[in-house]
């Protein structure tokens, strides 16, 4: 039986539904998702086609215990033993899965756990994504951040102890284009040793300007690599445009990027699949370009404002741990990053496993780091593009890993 998702817009404006459902049912009102858009480079990458050849051949039900046990033997796993430990048939082998991949993390990270903390500078956005916040359709507070209130921004950030900052706008070139965020990442690199963006796909020669102006590494989320769901989910705007997306961290590694990260949104379509996927994706990176730094991360569907229905179906915390497990064990070396949107107890579960990097002291609205650092009364700012579950501050964060015998650390890359 085909799992259901929930992409529900019933909270949506009149004027939102309306546009929705002219897309909906109106071919003419809609783009083929498959179609480069004008001024979007082609880099003709082979990587793509590697990928999505295995993920729609795969059929999770095809696999049995044997196939587990056979792929959890191996020093080194093929791309079909990670499609049997994405399986059903491996769910009774979550805790075997749990402590092969502590094993596996110790190995090559030890005990340490990397924090990090995002910083929105712009929610305006020009796409029309049905679970996003930000969409352009959605009725919230907009917000652009000059940049005297981007460095006060982080000299609030830096004051807390923080290292690394991850810079991310919504996807509007108009208000947010590539100079703004550059001059943003020149006044990060004033305060913090690592910098990373999130921002709407670009192409090399934007990635190579980033890169001069201070960015390590670049994040980019798929959202669902299935195609047709893709094209449900994603109605209006650059980012219909699937391929342009998936090239969008090779693009940058040719850009001169230090490090890439990638993932589906779990719980658009398909989990399995999608994860599947996502570790395809990474893997064929990494043998492409054996120099970067490539991380992973598993977010999941969360509320937003004006739709709390928002969330995924079938994507439980178990179903999460097997994922992150079938990462660290298919992957030993890359990097694994849990966000807040999921739980305390789950994050603090997953670092001693799984995960090497978390988040703190997070807010996803714009403008009002310096009421959550300092305890100071909220201004008025951009509204968030989800709802976090884990709100801990670094010093919360902090004391928590170290107390659970994990080293947290700041920083881990010295410039010569």
């Amino acid at each position: 039986m085909e799992n259901q998702f929930l992409v529900d817009s019933e909270a949506l404006s009149p004027s939102a539904l309306k546009r929705k459902h002219q897309l909906e049912n109106d071919p003419s009102c809609r783009t083929d998702p498959m179609a480069y858009m004008e001024g979007q480079e082609q880099i003709r990458s082979d990587i793509r086609g590697k990928v999505m050849s295995q993920v729609e051949s795969y059929d999770p039900s095809k696999y049995t215990a044997q196939d587990v046990r056979r792929a959890m033997q191996k020093e080194t796993l093929s791309p079909e033993d990670l499609k049997a430990l994405l399986s059903p048939a491996a769910e009774p082998f979550l805790e075997q899965m749990a402590e092969r991949a502590r094993i596996e993390t110790r190995k090559h990270f030890g005990n340490t756990v990397y924090l990090f903390t995002p910083l929105y500078i712009a929610n305006y956005c020009e796409n029309y994504c049905v679970y996003c916040g930000f969409n352009c359709y959605n009725s919230i507070r907009r917000m652009k951040l000059s940049m005297e209130q981007i460095e006060h921004e982080m000299q609030v950030i830096a004051e807390s102890g923080m290292e690394e900052i991850l810079i991310l706008t919504g996807e509007s070139r108009a208000q947010s284009d590539v100079k703004y965020i550059g001059e943003a990442c020149k006044l990060a690199r004033k305060y913090f040793r690592m910098v990373g963006i999130e921002i709407y796909p670009v192409n090399v020669e934007d990635y190579r300007y980033l890169h001069e102006c201070g960015v390590d590494y670049v994040t980019v989320f798929q959202e669902t690599y299935d195609v047709e769901k893709y094209a449900e989910l994603h109605l209006a705007g650059h980012k219909r445009v699937w391929p342009y997306r998936f090239d969008a961290q090779e693009r940058a590694l040719i850009g001169g990027m230090r490090g890439v990260a990638g993932s589906a949104l779990l719980g658009l379509s398909d989990f399995r699949h999608d994860a599947l996927a996502t570790a395809l994706h990474m893997y064929y990176l990494q043998r492409k370009y054996p120099h970067a730094e490539i991380s992973l991360s598993c977010p999941r569907l969360r509320p937003i404002i004006n739709n709390g229905k928002i969330n995924p179906r079938d994507v439980g915390e178990r179903q999460l741990c097997q994922i992150l497990c079938a990462y660290r064990m298919f992957l030993p070396f890359a990097g694994i990053t849990v966000s807040s949107r999921e739980s305390e107890r789950f994050r603090n579960g997953i670092v001693k496993i799984a995960a090497t990097k978390i988040s703190a002291g997070v807010s996803t609205g714009i403008g009002d780091h310096e009421s959550k650092y300092s305890g100071k009364e909220d201004r008025a700012g951009g509204d968030e593009q989800f709802e976090i579950s884990d709100g801990r501050s670094l010093g919360q964060m902090y004391a928590d890993m170290a107390s659970e015998g994990l080293q947290p650390v700041l920083n881990d890359y010295l410039y010569v």
